[in-house]
């Protein structure tokens, strides 16, 4: 098994190890020159754009970042930059689940796509590529309101219920926006793909709270607009990082509103320009719309409605009881009075007990593994809550280990046994132990029969949040759902090699200033076997025309270049976008030498 490599990172290195199973190799060795071409022509024409547009400076952003225009970042330079910021990076696999995602924001870790967008996708991916997780995300993490934000929407997020059905739409996701950015995806492929994202979202059901929490992480995260609805300022990681929808979106036809929770109303289509756009007066509005969104959440809510949550999440939760322990397992059922107050949880399969999302000595999946039940509530002879009682008021209970005690509940609960331990934490009682101990109601329904071995009855007034996963994760071994779906790296043939190899020497030429005769050479050959490149051609125009080389073969691979852009529609905005940053290249030189 390979090691961990934590880059020398605090926030990396505090990572738990469920997150560490989504983290893959960069392997920076694998990008092709054409990948570092990509990469280039796309940073450049953000920076000729967003310089004027984006919310924050962008170079200094950047920069802060550890990335640079000229080439793909390496995610060490990149450790050792964001470490400054109190923010690490790693990368992974394309799409990981939301709730993983959320988790890793919550560390300060950011989530880095490990792949970059193919050439034929150079505008736009719906896959998440490392162009898009860096220059997208990172340049504006060294803003302090906003990586607040980042890090405390991935707090709440990480606790937030999701459904089987939000699985079940995130691996439909994942599958279609690998196949799109395959070269030449099978069309039959492609359409059922289409056709499963299509149903899923047809049949979501009641959006759970995941679903929800996604939309307002993508109006703000992903696509978020800052300032005023009528100039407002790109901070959106999906904006920044396409070259396309971040001229788009702010054409009149895209309408921009004012972010509110009111944009939780609002689902999204990874594969599609955005319709709409939310525009925030500052940042502090997001963590205030956060804040109002998060006071609806079981985390928050606790009680019945939240175990009812857990219950239809079928994944495992956690409910805390207000002494502090937590329950964490599948929950299946639940018991509730007159005015719906909880009386009774249960959960079924493993489970386990901790404090402080410790697990308990004794008290883990081995100790529960058919599942967990207790009562929730006051007693009737007691005049405040059980976890606060002293020790006089126990005994007076006849809550004494080696006794037999019966504890009434207010619910009607009736529990008899011996008392075998009681668990306290901080100067609250969290835990009881029974033996040869029955629980039944006053109708006499059975909920625990002596024979069924030892019984550690939870304590606790009343349930005061309930939250996805395990208290303790690492643990209870919590494997978090992984989609089936790997991307596909694509083999090169010989001939895309050698394409590869042009783009070397062009580079070498651009970086080290020498070596301009090989130019002509490359142009040559693009000519005769690489008929359809664009952008080799445009990055040997750039060098010839900045450095007032070879007017002839200047002019000769402009002409092509505008035959392509007005014979190929999709290429006209890519090789015009291109021309314009070589003449405000000449223009700043020229300036320069004034």
């Amino acid at each position: 098994m390979t090691a961990f490599n934590d880059f020398n990172n605090p926030q990396v290195k505090k990572l738990p190890e469920h997150l560490k199973q989504f983290i893959v190799e960069q392997h920076y060795e694998h990008y092709t020159p054409v990948d570092h071409a990509v990469w280039r022509y796309v940073m450049r024409q953000n920076y000729s754009y967003l310089k004027d547009i984006a919310y924050y400076p962008y170079i200094p952003g950047l920069e802060a970042a550890g990335l640079s225009i000229e080439k793909i970042p390496d995610l060490q330079v990149m450790n050792d930059a964001l470490k400054k910021i109190g923010w690490g990076a790693v990368t992974v696999d394309g799409f990981i689940p939301p709730a993983a995602f959320m988790e890793y924001q919550s560390y300060r870790v950011l989530v880095i796509a490990a792949d970059i967008r193919q050439l034929h996708h150079i505008e736009y991916t719906p896959a998440p590529d490392i162009i898009h997780e860096s220059a997208g995300h990172a340049p504006i993490i060294a803003d302090k309101d906003y990586h607040q934000y980042l890090s405390y929407f991935g707090s709440i997020g990480a606790k937030a219920m999701y459904s089987s059905k939000d699985f079940e739409l995130y691996e439909a996701i994942r599958e279609l926006s690998i196949l799109k950015e395959m070269h030449d995806p099978d069309p039959a492929e492609l359409k059922k793909a289409e056709k499963r994202i299509s149903f899923c979202q047809k049949n979501i059901g009641e959006p759970s709270e995941m679903a929800l929490l996604s939309r307002l992480h993508w109006w703000t995260v992903e696509y978020g607009l800052i300032g005023t609805l009528e100039d407002p300022k790109i901070y959106g990681a999906g904006l920044l990082s396409s070259i396309g929808e971040s001229k788009s979106c702010m054409d009149p036809k895209v309408k921009k509103r004012w972010y509110t929770a009111d944009a939780i109303n609002f689902p999204f289509d990874i594969t599609q320009t955005q319709p709409q756009l939310f525009v925030t007066p500052n940042f502090q509005n997001l963590i205030k719309v956060l804040e109002e969104f998060a006071d609806t959440m079981a985390f928050r809510r606790g009680g019945s409605e939240s175990i009812l949550k857990a219950i239809e999440c079928r994944n495992i939760c956690t409910a805390v009881y207000s002494s502090g322990l937590q329950v964490s397992g599948i929950f299946r059922d639940m018991a509730m009075g007159s005015k719906d107050e909880l009386h009774f949880i249960k959960t079924s399969g493993a489970s386990a007990l901790s404090y402080e999302n410790k697990q308990l000595a004794g008290h883990g999946k081995q100790e529960h593994a058919h599942g967990f039940s207790s009562p929730v509530g006051r007693l009737k002879n007691l005049d405040r809550a059980l976890e606060n009682a002293s020790d006089q008021e126990l005994e007076k209970l006849g809550i004494i280990p080696g006794n037999n005690a019966q504890l009434n509940f207010c619910s009607g609960l009736i529990l008899k046994g011996t008392v075998r331990s009681i668990e306290r934490r901080n100067a609250k009682i969290i835990l009881i132990s029974f033996l040869d101990c029955s629980l039944q109601n006053e109708r006499g329904e059975l909920f625990f029969d002596p024979s069924w071995g030892v019984y550690d009855m939870a304590v606790g007034e009343e349930v005061v949040s309930v939250y996805c996963g395990a208290a303790d994760k690492d643990a209870f071994e919590e494997i978090a759902l992984k989609a089936t779906s790997e991307t596909r790296h694509p083999v090169y043939d010989a001939k895309t090699k050698y394409y590869h190899s042009l783009f070397d020497t062009v580079r070498s030429c651009r970086e080290t200033h020498t070596g301009y005769g090989e130019l002509a050479d490359v142009w040559k050959n693009l000519k005769q076997n690489y008929r359809e490149d664009w952008l080799c051609a445009m990055e040997i125009l750039e060098i010839l025309e900045l450095e007032n080389l070879n007017a002839a073969l200047a002019r000769e691979i402009r002409i092509d270049l505008e035959l392509k852009a007005s014979n190929q529609p999709e290429l006209s905005n890519l090789i015009h976008n291109g021309f314009y940053l070589i003449s405000s290249a000449q223009g700043q030189l020229t300036n320069n030498l004034s």
